[in-house]
């Protein structure tokens, strides 16, 4: 993508998350902080926060699992795994539970809501196991939704996406 696509995917999605927040009336949501590799949500989180809602961010943990924590625009720093997290207080795994709404990475996702990840099962385990399992939608461009993804028996699949172009539900 040139720079010009990827400003204006980033804004689309931006308006495509916030769009679809304010539809399920999330008050808190699960989100992570992208890598310049990732389609853009440092845009929406600053916006979220803006609007009062309550960000939880992802924690790679090396035991598999993932802490969480409320993003308050404070300081940044990488996990085990080297992607961004916040420097705000750990709050532990169980912590997702509050969410309203799970926005979270995906390398392609099929149109059956199959999700495929980096192979490390981080977001598998949390979906599930959580408790209480809000709506979750991965974050891709339009590319990385495909006909089929491989599955096997510990994935988790998502309800939907947002890409720049809008939000596809399963």
């Amino acid at each position: 993508m040139t720079q010009d696509e990827r400003a204006h995917a980033s804004e689309e999605l931006t308006n495509h998350l916030l769009s679809l927040t304010q539809e399920i009336g999330a008050a808190t949501i699960g989100c992570y902080l992208s890598t310049i590799d990732e389609p853009p949500t440092r845009d929406f989180v600053a916006q979220a926060l803006g609007a009062g809602m309550d960000v939880l961010l992802p924690i790679s943990r090396e035991d598999g699992l993932l802490d969480w924590a409320r993003f308050d625009h404070g300081g940044e720093d990488l996990d085990v795994l080297g992607m961004p997290v916040p420097t705000s207080e750990l709050l532990g795994p169980m912590a997702i539970d509050t969410a309203d709404l799970l926005l979270i990475p995906a390398a392609l996702v099929d149109r059956s809501g199959n999700r495929m990840g980096w192979g490390r099962g981080y977001f598998d385990r949390t979906l599930g196991s959580m408790g209480h399992r809000p709506p979750v939608f991965a974050v891709v461009y339009n590319h990385e939704v495909v006909d089929v993804v491989p599955t096997e028996a510990h994935d988790q699949g998502v309800d939907g996406v947002v890409t720049p172009d809008g939000i596809i539900r399963f």
